[in-house]
């Protein structure tokens, strides 16, 4: 069977690639390149609000991907769902704030307060912002808008259509090198989600033994790796942008992603009531993680 890889705009598949880490491990593998983060473009309802994002990827069946990732909220909620099988022994780390024109007067986190914030449905950015403004404002002043998936967001941010937006990653960079500021940091957990009844924990365990190469190779000697962040960027921007100035993006750390944390976030997702059209029939953790 042929591993199939959705990438996450990120450097460790490309490094693990370019070393043969993979082939080194065995994987035979192939990589599906679908869509703004793997995010089609977003469906709408009646009045034009945007209904769908990352967490309805996965249950639409991510293209055909053995294993893709999303902010872990959504990967928890799909896996419980039993829309795929939750990766409990690595995550990732990505780099996220709610950034504002460099004109912006918005400078203190508590300047958002009724700021209407543009992320993306059902997704990282959304639940992120959620997060890290509840520390800060009593969530009546908290105000979000659905601007679809990264870089859609992205263009929404760059030209003015909102007054701030939660960017992570790549798109979080090139708002940095056109001189928009970071107001309040978000970042937040990634999880890896494997989809299909034919894929094997062995395969699994081999694509995470060569990122975890990866990994290493990319805190030794980031300078020489900078240069895939240009696969992330979109094309009207790739000569306005110097991905050398870039940071190292999304980092994947091996740890667990135990069964307390699997509860605790259920709870906070079930608290904010952030998914309620998920399925009623859902699974504990035995039974939603690959073992």
């Amino acid at each position: 069977m042929v591993f199939r890889i959705m990438p996450h705009g990120r450097l460790q598949e490309w490094v693990a690639e370019e070393k043969g880490y993979f082939a080194d491990e065995g994987l035979e593998y192939d990589f599906v390149h679908v869509g703004d983060y793997g995010i089609h473009a977003p469906r709408r309802d009646d009045a034009g609000e945007i209904k769908t994002g990352a967490f309805e990827t996965f249950e639409a069946g991510r293209d055909g991907a053995n294993v893709s990732c999303a902010c872990h909220w959504a990967t928890n909620a799909a896996a419980s769902g039993r829309a795929g099988q939750l990766v409990t022994s690595a995550y990732s780390v990505a780099p996220c704030a709610v950034m504002v024109p460099p004109e912006s007067p918005i400078r203190r986190p508590e300047d958002l307060a009724g700021v209407a914030i543009g992320v993306g449905y059902h997704s990282g950015s959304h639940f992120a912002t959620v997060q890290a403004l509840e520390a800060v404002l009593p969530a009546d002043e908290v105000k979000l808008t659905f601007q679809g998936p990264p870089n859609e967001r992205l263009d929404a941010l760059l030209e003015r259509e909102v007054l701030a937006g939660t960017m992570w990653g790549v798109p979080l960079y090139i708002a940095e090198a056109f001189g928009f500021r970071k107001v309040l940091d978000a970042t937040f957990m990634i999880g890896f989600l494997v989809t299909g009844s034919d894929v094997s924990k062995a395969d699994v365990d081999k694509y995470l033994a060569a990122l975890r190469r990866a990994q290493l190779e990319i805190d030794l000697h980031a300078e020489r790796y900078k240069h895939y962040h240009r696969r992330a960027v979109p094309e009207k921007y790739q000569e306005q942008v110097d991905v050398r100035t870039f940071g190292t993006g999304e980092r994947i750390v091996f740890l667990p992603y135990t069964r307390e944390v699997f509860a605790a976030t259920q709870e906070w997702t079930q608290a904010h009531n952030l998914f309620p059209d998920s399925p009623q029939s859902t699974v504990g953790y035995d039974e939603a993680a690959l073992v």
